[in-house]
């Protein structure tokens, strides 16, 4: 019982933790600072891009400190316990134009930090079935 109380505990607090991670990956300001991006994108990380392309950490640091970003809002947001220092969060983000797209990632804790190691995006049809 009291290990059961104690992954819930643990569970919503990583919820909270990982939430806010995950928001400060998809704003505009922390997104164009290197320094920020470096310390959440573990020096493993990958991502599986929505269009199929795979990126490495020096790839998307590249990519996210130079594009126009735009407010995101995230739905549906879960975190599942992986092991004691691992867990997968799972997400559905609205961009400011509608589209909307699932999102999966794994976060480590390394060093007492959470760091990003794997990220995917999938974009969601619309109701007409095409991609916004």
């Amino acid at each position: 019982m009291v290990s059961s109380l104690r992954g819930k505990a643990n569970r919503a607090k990583w919820q909270k933790q990982l939430l806010d991670l995950e928001r400060l990956l998809l704003d505009p300001d922390a997104r164009h600072s290197d320094k920020n991006l470096e310390e959440l994108l573990h020096p493993d990380f990958i991502e599986f891009g929505s269009s199929g392309k795979v990126y490495n950490r020096k790839m998307m640091i590249e990519m996210m400190t130079q594009e126009v970003s735009a407010a995101v809002v995230i739905r549906d947001f879960e975190v599942r316990t992986l092991s004691p220092e691992t867990a997968l969060v799972t997400y559905r983000s609205i961009g400011q134009s509608g589209q909307e797209a699932r999102r999966s990632s794994i976060w480590v804790k390394d060093n007492g930090d959470w760091q990003v190691t794997f990220h995917q995006g999938t974009r969601i049809p619309n109701r007409w079935g095409g991609i916004s």
